[in-house]
């Protein structure tokens, strides 16, 4: 036809399937256990037991093989070599069947054990992609003192130029697995007790968290997009998964509805930017922005606003915050300890990658509108927890509080500053689940013994499950010896370095009052009245494997916090292509 223009070809992107592992490990996982489930809904009894049982060495073997695929060494091959191969498969052999029984005492059911499985699978991809590309390469002494950096591998363009791995996107997947892993053992105890069936919950996490794991290394705002609507849509079933109670379904009514004001509000804001630079790709806008002088900004400023209204929902920071006290305390709480852990995680990562890399040269303009919303997040977070006398209540505004203290990570818009965004995600993540895990047990049937009376004498009914919440409670309100201590510690630093005292000043008073907070819920449960007749709390093996997990890494990375420290420092924010 006369007149009409050439169509330019589509170049297909390069993809490095490798640095995908992570996520096609949780998307298959979800993939394989829907067909398994659509085929065999309901096994015998014994059937099931023995195949719950080969989970375990199928993981194993799956980590071993991904381990393989994802590195350049055979792994554990210096192994091999030392022992020799007859010991070595020997060993190896012995490993397998350590894991089997170790499935057998846990009591746990074939969907969660399958779930667990793949979100270490997941896990160990991220670990081998990390030795592989992003861990610093040692330096000699003399190298130190002569000024020599050590080397850090570079962004891998996993797909393109639109989805790139760093070491930054590396540790947030890693803990959006781990997360997986702690919300799966959490499920199966949960799930039983309610009397829910089926292998959906199971599902919409791996599903949810390949969502998070893409969020986390976008370089194209459409594929931020994407993630956040994978990640989004799984947990608004998920919270409204509870059909026996009214107060799961409209927990789930109020997440979706909220989120998708928040969704409608980033799309604008997404095409604000496109139409002052010209493109979605965060590798376009940065170099559009650092080439071109923008006389009139008013359309970028205004897609600023607009992204940080749809992510800050995300991450539960005020004014966007309203629907988060409601949607804890109705949603069924593993739901919850999965939202207040890998959800924020994942939304802080994307936060923290477009204004980071691609609004640096602008951070004089969205500086100052992160600087208030931490402020009012910290306050509103602190001083409404107080009041509060459901402790999920109490627990989601003191989530908004911890969301406050990254936020002031984030305005330093330093390196020091994503590193402190790092460990305190890293930190809250492990503390959260714990303490949601606790009042999971606690809670009972129905899920609603959860209010501070219930957990009245909580020491005479349970004397393990109140001294780990105690625990957990102590690090979120930054005790020393906690890695909330060293979390806090860590984000004050970021912002006094970056000059921004009366923040630290507003955070530090902050903690103050919600130390109240969590002293009233251990006063409660040590002090509180309880009746004679009340029955101990059995603990499921899964939850007690979750909670005492959560509790390891909370005061272990506390009392030592110099290896996630230098995770957090090497954790490098780069983009690919």
């Amino acid at each position: 036809m006369l007149g009409q223009l050439p169509t330019p070809p589509v170049e297909t992107p390069d993809v490095v399937w490798s640095a995908l592992s992570p996520i096609l490990a949780l998307a298959v996982g979800a993939i394989l256990l829907i067909m398994f489930r659509s085929i065999v809904k309901r096994m015998p009894e014994e059937y099931d037991a023995t195949l719950t049982m080969l989970v375990g060495p199928v993981t194993v073997l799956a980590m071993w093989i991904v381990g393989g695929l994802v590195g350049t060494d055979v792994p554990l091959a210096d192994l091999r070599d030392d022992v020799g191969e007859p010991a070595f498969y020997i060993g190896l052999a012995l490993v397998l069947i350590v894991s089997a029984l170790f499935v057998k005492a846990l009591e746990i059911g074939f969907d969660a054990a399958f779930t667990v499985g793949v979100g270490l699978v997941s896990f160990a991809a991220t670990v081998v992609v990390w030795q592989q590309h992003f861990r610093a390469q040692p330096i000699t002494e003399e190298e130190f003192l002569a000024g020599v950096a050590p080397d850090f591998g570079g962004p891998i363009a996993a797909f393109g130029t639109q989805y790139g791995v760093d070491g930054f996107a590396l540790v947030f997947g890693g803990v959006i697995a781990l997360a997986v892993v702690l919300s799966a053992l959490l499920f199966d105890d949960y799930l039983r007790r309610e009397g829910i069936d089926g292998a959906e919950m199971y599902v919409l996490l791996m599903l949810s968290a390949a969502g998070g794991l893409i969020m986390a290394g976008s370089n194209d705002l459409i594929v931020l997009f994407l993630g956040l609507e994978t990640l989004s849509i799984a947990v608004y079933v998920m919270a409204a998964m509870h059909t026996k109670r009214t107060e799961s379904l409209e927990s789930g009514l109020k997440y979706f509805i909220l989120g998708a004001f928040s969704s409608a509000f980033l799309l604008y804001g997404m095409a604000m930017i496109y139409g002052a630079t010209g493109s979605l790709n965060l590798v376009g806008i940065r170099i559009y922005l650092e080439s071109v002088i923008i006389l009139d900004n008013a359309m970028l400023l205004a897609g600023f606003a607009l992204l940080l209204v749809g992510l800050g929902f995300k991450v539960a920071a005020v004014p966007f915050h309203a629907w988060t006290p409601d949607v804890y305390q109705g949603a069924p709480t593993p739901v919850v300890a999965f939202m207040a852990s890998a959800v924020k995680a994942a939304a802080f990562a994307a936060l923290v990658r477009v204004f980071y890399l691609a609004f640096i040269d602008f951070r004089d303009d969205w500086q100052p509108v992160i600087y208030a919303m931490a402020v009012l997040t910290l306050l509103v977070g602190a001083f409404l927890a107080i009041v509060q006398r459901d402790a999920k209540r109490m627990l989601a505004y003191s989530s908004i509080g911890h969301a406050g203290f990254i936020l002031v990570g984030v305005q330093a818009a330093t390196e020091r500053g994503v590193a402190s965004v790092v460990f305190y995600a890293a930190a809250y993540t492990f503390m959260v689940v714990g303490s949601f895990g606790v009042l999971s047990v606690v809670s009972g049937r129905g899920d609603r013994a959860s209010s501070l009376d219930d957990l009245n004498g909580l020491n005479r009914r349970s004397p393990v499950l109140a001294f780990a919440l105690t625990l957990f409670l102590l690090g979120q309100a930054g005790v020393p010896l906690t890695t909330g201590f060293v979390a806090k510690f860590e984000v004050l630093s970021a912002a006094v370095d970056a000059r921004s005292y009366w923040l630290a000043v507003i955070a530090m008073i902050s903690a103050v009052v919600s130390a109240f907070l969590y002293l009233r819920i251990v006063l409660s449960m040590y002090l509180g009245t309880v009746d004679e007749d009340a029955e101990p709390i059995s603990v499921h093996p899964t939850a007690a494997l979750a909670i005492g997990v959560a509790l390891v890494l909370t005061i272990g990375f506390g009392l030592v916090p110099g290896p996630i420290d230098q995770l957090a420092n090497d954790a490098i924010l780069a983009l690919a292509g």
